[in-house]
């Protein structure tokens, strides 16, 4: 088996096609050593916006699975200009599936019952072309927030909307856990078009998309079309968006609620449902993780897993084929979830989740070394010392595992230098994973042999020459 990182604590897994970014699901790129569970790797943990947290880096990164993608996904930068007469704005469909970045927006959608997925959009024309006003098209954002006719969806005023068409009377608004359809386009103040969707689909509270949408969805009744103004605080903040929305950066959008229903139960969902929601939900977590949003990034991960099970609602019986896949993309979602708590120091949590991975796959080794370094830091050095040894076992090259070893020696002394551990080269360790002790070299007590030495020879000098000086005389 070839040796790979430990990274452990820091990496997350992504999608399959990258497999193992962190194992937040696939690996995209090979681990790197890492002396502590606690550390996020670079490459898939929250550093640039990958395919998701590397989970391992599967994990992260992994083969992956279709996705459905929308016109929403447009990112042109190009302005929004009115047509000069109206068009249809609806989206195309064709029978092919595509990669959804793990920034992009989660659709929550129901079962599919066909191939055919919309596609995306990629005209910059607006999906509103009856209601391009000068507040679309021109008025600066700070004319915009000060406006008088605009509500405030929250009482600080950095969220406000403007309806511009009313929805059908005696409808309810979505609530928390709601399955809405929003017709939605979102520009920059310099009009730039960074975010379009004929058809987006999400669920209310999960965290599909950035709380700005969240909010005003739940202040719309269906059929209602209004404009909202974001500042960045309800939208991407410090660290914007990359590539197209910076630091910063209030938004512009104009949104139209197309539905409102209940939210699916996933135990009624098709296997193939599952796997696309779960996983949608999962890069959404890895979004998050890289842009240290821990416990957004542990909410995503553990709505993922609600979802990645074959259970059914009916007790249909259960295909070995898609057990086996929901299972690996359970383990990056679990290996995912239990880097996140190590991040909030959520540690009895992260144990319990490391033991959930290793139920599913008990060769884990980046559960095995994350679950053997916890034990050590609480004390428990006989369980944390089998635990790694089983995971040197299986990767008796990782450095990351000899060093722990190494720590957890010195703890079970007291720690005194009395032992330390040596670790051997992968190709002389074979199966023996047994640690071996090398005793520290004890410090000589008394006086020096050489000093002894000496000074008998310097005596045996002075004998020696005490008797030529005799015999002469």
């Amino acid at each position: 088996m070839q040796a790979t990182s430990i990274a452990l604590g820091s990496e997350m897994e992504t999608e399959p096609c990258c497999e193992e970014r962190e194992d937040p699901a696939v690996e995209r790129t090979g681990p790197e050593v890492r002396e502590s569970v606690y550390q996020l790797a670079a490459g898939d943990g929250p550093a640039k916006p990958p395919c998701g947290p590397a989970e391992e880096g599967e994990e992260l990164s992994g083969k992956e699975p279709a996705k459905t993608e929308s016109c929403a996904d447009e990112r042109d930068s190009v302005k929004v200009k009115a047509p000069a007469g109206p068009r249809d704005t609806g989206c195309k469909e064709q029978r092919k599936l595509k990669k959804t970045n793990s920034w992009k927006m989660v659709r929550f959608q129901e079962p599919s019952t066909e191939d055919d997925v919309l596609e995306r959009d990629s005209s910059a024309e607006s999906l509103f072309a009856e209601y391009v006003t000068a507040e679309w098209t021109s008025s600066s954002f700070e004319e915009l927030f000060a406006a008088d006719d605009w509500q405030d969806i929250t009482e600080d005023r950095l969220l406000r909307k403007k309806v511009l068409e009313f929805g059908a009377p005696d409808t309810l608004s979505p609530t928390w856990g709601h399955a809405v359809t929003v017709k939605m386009q979102c520009v920059l103040e310099d009009r730039t078009v960074v975010e379009k969707d004929c058809r987006l689909e999400l669920v209310t509270g999960d965290g599909d998309v950035n709380q700005a949408l969240e909010e005003c969805v739940m202040s719309m009744q269906k059929g209602e079309i209004a404009l909202l103004l974001a500042d960045s605080l309800y939208a991407y903040g410090l660290l914007g968006r990359e590539p197209d929305i910076p630091a910063w950066a209030p938004l512009l959008y104009q949104l139209q609620l197309l539905d409102v229903r209940e939210k699916p139960d996933p135990l009624t969902l098709p296997i193939a449902d599952r796997i696309r929601i779960g996983n949608q939900k999962r890069e959404r977590g890895n979004f998050h993780f890289q842009r240290e949003e821990y416990s957004l990034a542990v909410t995503a991960y553990s709505t993922a897993l609600d979802v990645l099970t074959t259970r059914r609602r009916d007790g249909g019986e259960k295909v070995e084929e898609e057990e086996e896949e929901v299972r690996d993309y359970r383990v990056k979602c679990l290996n995912n979830l239990a880097t996140a708590q190590l991040k909030l120091e959520r540690y009895d949590e992260a144990l319990h989740t490391s033991r959930d991975v290793l139920t599913l796959e008990p060769n884990n080794v980046k559960s095995l070394f994350r679950l053997g370094k916890l034990q050590s830091d609480m004390g428990e050095y006989e369980e944390a010392m089998e635990v790694l040894k089983r995971a040197l076992k299986l990767e008796p090259a990782t450095k990351a595992i000899h060093v722990e070893l190494s720590k957890l020696v010195k703890r079970q002394s007291g720690g005194r230098d009395t032992q330390g551990w040596k670790a051997k080269p992968a190709e002389l360790l074979g199966e023996n994973i047994t640690p071996f002790l090398i005793p520290a070299k004890k410090k000589a007590s008394g006086i020096s042999w050489k000093f002894i030495l000496g000074a008998l020879v310097v005596a045996l000098s002075s004998l020696v020459m005490s008797m030529i000086l005799t015999a002469r005389n």
